[in-house]
């Protein structure tokens, strides 16, 4: 009897300890597989580095003085010429009128679509109301006090106006004689059909073209190949243009009785200045219409 109950002690024993070897094979096998977790950490950890921080671009700032004077910088003027290029090449392939053109009068009329009347009244090209407008308008000094401005719902129809306005006036008819993509033509013959009343208003064009390579868009409708501006070139001139004008603003006729004309000035601002009506400075000037030029001498007294 006594050696049963040892015999089934001994049995019991061996039993206890081959229970227990899985125990510890589970541990192990349980530790083995937490491991990767400690390796995703760190590969997320190690991933951050990717991510690229790239360079700004050389953000000038320049002031664009048209219906308004609006102060704006080179990163706004390149964002509206994408916002617009489109639209641009459709009316240039439509009307023929360039495309370089039509964005170069889009960013000096409207100050890149910042200024007074493009943020009012969607006006991008300082379109005036005429007899032959039916449709909105808003009022804005300009030559004389509170002119008659159209407005538009949506910067798109200023664009096809704008295209309307050249193609149905017969003053812009020497225009489409020119070549479609010669803007230099375009740019004067604009300022010599009456668009705008500045001497400057084509080299101001130009500028703009040069500067911000518009003509390529001219060559995508075309098809021609296009060659990049050499810049320090286009910035000469635009630094010509500019010191020209600041010589003119700063030679006043020492004079009382006279004013010459500076960048900027209308009749209106000049009848202001001098406490005179329009039609009294043009009446001492024997003027017929508003056209200025800068360096003109107008008699004030």
């Amino acid at each position: 009897m006594f050696k049963k109950i040892i015999i089934l002690f001994i049995i019991a024993a061996l039993a206890s300890c081959s229970s227990s070897k899985p125990a510890i094979a589970t541990t192990k096998k349980a530790a083995s597989v937490q491991k990767p977790r400690v390796a995703t950490t760190k590969k997320t950890t190690d991933s951050r580095p990717t991510v690229k921080k790239y360079p700004t671009t050389n953000n000038t700032t320049e002031v664009i003085q048209s219906t308004s004077k609006t102060v704006v910088t080179s990163n706004v003027i390149t964002d509206y010429v994408l916002q617009y290029k489109d639209i641009a090449m459709g009316n240039m392939q439509k009307y023929g009128i360039p495309a370089s053109i039509i964005l170069a009068q889009g960013i000096l009329e409207s100050g890149a679509g910042k200024g007074d009347l493009a943020m009012e009244a969607n006006n991008h090209f300082g379109i005036k109301c005429h007899k032959d407008w039916l449709g909105e308008s808003v009022r804005h000094d300009d030559d004389s006090s509170q002119e008659c401005f159209r407005k538009y719902t949506e910067a798109s129809e200023s664009y096809k106006d704008h295209a309307l306005f050249l193609v149905g006036k017969n003053r812009y008819a020497t225009l489409f004689t020119y070549e479609k993509d010669d803007y230099k033509a375009w740019a004067k013959g604009l300022r010599a059909a009456g668009y705008a009343t500045d001497p400057n208003y084509p080299d101001k064009l130009i500028s703009y073209i040069e500067r911000y390579n518009l003509h390529q868009y001219d060559c995508q409708v075309t098809g021609k190949n296009y060659k990049p501006f050499d810049k320090s070139v286009a910035s000469s001139t635009s630094t010509k243009t500019n010191s020209s004008s600041t010589k003119s603003s700063n030679s006043n006729s020492d004079d009382p009785n006279l004013y010459e004309v500076q960048q900027g000035d209308t009749l209106y601002s000049i009848s202001k200045k001098f406490n005179l009506l329009v039609d009294d400075l043009k009446r001492k000037n024997n003027l017929s219409d508003n056209a200025l030029s800068i360096g003109q001498k107008l008699k004030v007294k």
